[in-house]
Formats: C-alpha cells, structure tokens, sequence
C-alpha cells in the first residue's frame, strides 16, 4: 500500500471511481452525484487526463475526461 502523495489535499477532489475499490453502495454515487463521503484526491491534471489518488486504498490512476474545449469564432 502506497502512502498518500505529499500533494495530496481534501480541497482538491474529484468523483471519479477507483479503480481498485469496490464500488459504493450509497445513492448519489449511484445516480452519478456528487457523494459527501466517496471522493478522492485530485493531485494534479494534465488538460483532460486527470491524476488522482484513493484515499481509501491509496491507489494512484489518471483518469481521461474526455471533455473538450473548443473557442467559438
């Protein structure tokens, strides 16, 4: 197990599932909102990709968000 990355800060988040946790069992995670309890840490972000980390098992993935961006003329 990994310990938490030293950037790791609760007032960046992201709800995105682990990949390696089970997925909860709590309604706003089941209807894609955003949970009080099942966040986890946004350590940084490279234009889509996001990198984050669990704090629950403390696994570390980056997660492509797959939202563009594209200027109006």
């Amino acid at each position: 197990m990994l310990p938490l990355d030293p950037h790791a800060d609760p007032g960046r988040r992201a709800w995105v599932p682990c990949p390696r946790c089970p997925a909860p069992d709590c309604q706003p995670c089941q209807q894609r909102r955003t949970c009080p309890t099942h966040w986890h840490y946004l350590l940084a972000n490279t234009g889509t990709r996001l990198h984050l980390q669990c704090p629950t098992c403390t696994h570390v993935w980056s997660h492509e968000t797959g939202f563009r961006h594209t200027r109006r003329r």
